[in-house]
């Protein structure tokens, strides 16, 4: 069994790493400022959903062929591209009217948001890549089966992740419920999501695989 002493250390590390600027964290943000703050928690549970599919992966070796399949890497990171793409494009063409007190709550809903995050973070190959260099450092054989290690190590930091995201969510869509209210300001929320989903998407499409 991991010794408490590690559980809270990684514990800690993955509530900093939650912290840290990045896409999910921003996508969650912009969500939520957007569509409000249970738009952020739909977003953001599916995103920690991806972070299921992504322990399992390392958990049964899969990331493993991520990381030194340079075609694998590729086609995971053009489809989180065009994704990407796709959702700045829908922001940029938005209206004041598709924000909250328009039809966002009927066009956007909780499983549509959902979909967006685990789409969003499946298709992003560096989540594989970071989960198979972070969660072993806390395995040792010696704790036990380091499957098993690396399942319970990875529902830790996806409980961290749930905290910070849903902090964030609430933070943002509080934001975003002030803002509401002006046509102007839901036409610079849109425009800003765009250009965020723009820069991450260029982001994901250049980064470089590093077996």
């Amino acid at each position: 069994m991991i010794p408490i002493e590690s559980f809270a250390a990684f514990f800690i590390a993955s509530i900093l790493l939650a912290i840290a600027p990045g896409p999910d964290n921003i996508f969650v943000l912009t969500q939520s400022t957007i569509h409000g703050r249970k738009a952020g928690i739909y977003v953001t549970a599916g995103l920690c959903t991806g972070l299921i599919v992504h322990t399992t992966g390392v958990a049964l070796g899969i990331a493993a062929v991520i990381k030194t399949s340079y075609m694998a890497f590729t086609a995971l990171k053009i489809i989180g591209a065009i994704y990407l793409l796709y959702l700045a494009a829908q922001a940029f063409l938005a209206s004041a009217k598709s924000t909250p007190e328009g039809n966002s709550k009927v066009i956007m809903n909780g499983m549509q948001l959902y979909r967006r995050g685990i789409v969003m973070n499946i298709t992003n190959p560096k989540v594989s890549m970071f989960f198979l260099a972070f969660l072993p450092q806390f395995a040792n054989p010696g704790y036990g089966a380091i499957a098993i290690q690396i399942f319970v190590l990875g529902a830790v930091f996806i409980l961290a992740t749930l905290i910070v995201f849903c902090s964030i969510a609430v933070l943002a869509g509080t934001l975003g419920s002030w803002l509401v209210h002006s046509p102007k300001a839901q036409i610079i929320m849109n425009r800003t999501a765009g250009a965020i989903f723009l820069g991450l998407a260029l982001k994901l499409a250049t980064s470089e695989h590093s077996p």
